[in-house]
């Protein structure tokens, strides 16, 4: 194996944490911002694009660092490494309500595409890059499915669904139609497009946005129920506008009592 064996164990429910144990100079690569805690003993070391072999060398980091500029991520990740005689835990959460979802790369031939945010962590080794659209179609209208990352080797990596985590196993020419945004990752076998949804009156009124993603078998496919994108539309909708109190808020009225109050937010 290429990349570091390591063993894990997820904890919790609706806010999951993922602990994984290390053994002397094993380590695991994260993004900026998952990590929760860890023993004593485990070194942590910041690092330019995912630090696996295939980054190796000044100009492999380079282009490593530059590859994650275009998902939108930082320049830097996270390593952490045991540096002691016996075992040694370090532990990342989940940045939000979800499932956390523990991806063998072995079983899905050494590939994996997922949503460029859903990526948590991996055994060290383990190749995190990009993985561009070859039709026009996705790049114009794919929305959130435009760029993805690709996560490659034969170690461990973990991704990230918001709220409820369905996997769908489709068979050789089964259809899955789901928002772009619903995404979590799926497997390199599957077929994955742009499709408008049609209509007139969907599109005008439909509310669910123009294209769905087209996901065609054979393969696995993991869908979430609450993507960030949406739940931060949610919350910036609810919050109070001009910097005062909802009055309306969980009063009998609603907003009709700003109304009477003079606060018209139309």
């Amino acid at each position: 194996m290429t990349a570091h064996e390591i063993d894990y164990r997820i904890y919790g429910e609706e806010m999951q944490y993922v602990e994984i144990e290390l053994d002397p100079n094993e380590g695991v690569v994260a993004e900026a911002g998952s990590f929760m805690m860890m023993d004593d003993g485990i070194k942590m070391e910041t690092i330019f694009g995912d630090g696996s072999q295939k980054d190796s060398g000044f100009l492999g980091k380079i282009l490593g660092a530059g590859k994650r500029i275009l998902t939108g991520e930082s320049l830097f990740m996270t390593a952490f490494y045991n540096t002691v005689v016996g075992k040694r835990n370090v532990s990342f959460a989940s940045p939000y309500p979800g499932k956390i979802i523990p991806i063998d790369l072995t079983e899905f031939g050494g590939k994996f595409i997922c949503q460029k945010d859903a990526f948590l962590c991996a055994a060290k080794g383990v190749s995190v890059g990009i993985e561009f659209s070859k039709k026009l179609g996705r790049g114009l209208f794919g929305g959130e499915g435009f760029i993805m990352q690709k996560l490659e080797g034969d170690g461990m990596a973990f991704v990230h669904a918001g709220g409820t985590m369905a996997r769908k196993e489709l068979a050789v020419g089964e259809t899955l139609r789901v928002d772009t945004g619903c995404i979590v990752g799926f497997d390199q076998t599957v077929d994955y497009d742009i499709e408008f949804v049609g209509g007139i009156k969907n599109t005008v009124f439909g509310g669910e946005g123009l294209f769905f993603a087209k996901l065609q078998g054979p393969g696995t496919v993991y869908v979430q129920s609450l993507p960030f994108s949406r739940l931060a539309g949610r919350v910036l909708a609810s919050a109070p506008r001009g910097g005062g109190k909802d009055k309306g808020e969980g009063s009998i009225l609603g907003g009709l009592g700003d109304l009477l109050d003079g606060d018209n937010r139309f």
